[in-house]
């Protein structure tokens, strides 16, 4: 039975919202924790850059207020001092983040934080998707194939120890109901880092199962994703499966050696000998997939902001891999397609003090203005990758992806 908070939620009439505002945020966990709703328009104070210091200057000016957004991928270049020379369609900025004109909390009923909401009103529902074109990859197997043997030669000489390694599927000439795709993929997934963006003509439709990085009180936590197993026919096969993906030697050095780097992270903004590993190697189950969960904790150091925080720990290592520079040198390298938004976070700053990002992945990617829909994804390449089963993990996490786009056509 559909609870209160998911009714909410299906019934948010985000098509109408799409048409009344220039930016929505959902963040949906689906219930498995507290839902926001953010809407802003145009003359709403917001900040969409690719200068870290002005985007650090901006959130640090708003710290007393909410403040919702995203730091994409492509921030690594200023952070570390990288550069990005791969295709970029999207052309989404490498951050953005506004204050809500309206902000709505979800939780068994709708509770209203910031400014005047009076209620979600009908709307016509767009034309669906439509296309002239068909789903392309941006590269064959066997091109696919030829790029982690090249990965795995870089591991053998002791370049790297592990390397997310990611691809592109794309639909052109695409006219889509942007927030019909996003309720689609939602209902397939029900993942508990779910989020819909809209910001002009670009949207974000997310099915992410990840946490980034938490901050409540003065608890920071990171629970980094590494390993993934599908889901049984049955609950026997599941049980097997489960156990499959726990006792996976290959899957939990994956997911260890992320560990490790993350807590490497988290000690530059903690406070002395807090650091911990609360939960290793834990499996989750998802609709579609059963992952591997760690989680790893610190008390944060108050001489440090949130944004000091945050991007102490960004890119996240389950998305770039160890040791994190010289991993994501091999990437712009070895990938196709610049990421954008794709291994970004998006999420929130509250004036408590509290923030909560997730980690962008199985998401679909859109811009109207040049009618170029984009899904990414990948996986963690080791010395003891299996390249065809590598291809094979990277279709399963695109399968709900392109079901969810199928659904919507007609």
């Amino acid at each position: 039975m559909e609870s209160k908070k998911q009714h909410i939620i299906n019934e948010l009439k985000l098509n109408w919202l799409c048409q009344e505002w220039e930016t929505v945020l959902l963040l949906n966990s689906n219930g498995q924790g507290t839902d926001y709703l953010a809407l802003a328009n145009s003359t709403s104070k917001s900040c969409k850059t690719s200068d870290l210091n002005q985007l650090q200057n901006w959130l640090n000016e708003h710290k007393d207020t909410w403040t919702l957004g995203y730091f994409g991928y492509d921030l690594k270049n200023e952070l570390e001092k990288l550069s990005s020379c791969n295709d970029d369609v999207l052309n989404m900025p490498d951050s953005y983040f506004f204050v809500p004109e309206v902000l709505l909390r979800l939780t068994n009923k709708v509770e209203v934080l910031i400014g005047d909401f009076t209620g979600f009103k009908n709307a016509e529902f767009e034309e669906p998707i439509k296309s002239s074109s068909k789903f392309q990859w941006k590269e064959s197997k066997q091109a696919y194939v030829k790029q982690i043997l090249k990965i795995k030669d870089h591991i053998q000489h002791g370049d790297i120890y592990e390397l997310n390694y990611c691809h592109e599927f794309y639909l052109k000439d695409a006219k889509i109901n942007p927030s019909q795709l996003y309720m689609e993929l939602n209902q397939l997934t029900r993942a508990p880092f779910s989020t819909f963006l809209k910001m002009g003509d670009q949207f974000v439709s997310c099915a992410s199962p990840e946490r980034f990085i938490r901050k409540k009180g003065n608890r920071v936590i990171s629970q980094p994703i590494k390993g993934t197993i599908k889901r049984g026919a049955n609950s026997k096969e599941d049980a097997f499966l489960v156990k499959k993906l726990k006792n996976d030697p290959k899957e939990r050095s994956e997911n260890i050696m992320i560990v490790d780097l993350v807590r490497n992270d988290l000690s530059k903004i903690a406070m002395n000998n807090t650091v911990n590993v609360d939960e290793l190697c834990e499996v989750y189950s998802f609709r579609t997939v059963h992952q591997m969960i760690s989680t790893v904790s610190a008390e944060a150091n108050p001489s440090y902001s949130n944004t000091d925080i945050l991007l102490a720990c960004f890119p996240m290592g389950s998305m770039t891999g160890a040791p994190k520079v010289r991993a994501m040198k091999l990437i712009e390298k070895y990938e196709k397609t610049k990421r954008g938004v794709y291994s970004g976070s998006i999420g929130y700053f509250s004036p408590d003090g509290d923030f909560d990002f997730n980690v962008v992945i199985r998401a679909l990617i859109y811009n109207a203005n040049k009618a170029y829909l984009s899904g990414i994804v990948g996986g963690a390449i080791t010395s003891k990758s299996n390249p065809n089963n590598e291809y094979d993990e990277t279709k399963l996490k695109a399968q709900a992806l392109i079901e969810a786009i199928e659904k919507c056509i007609k």
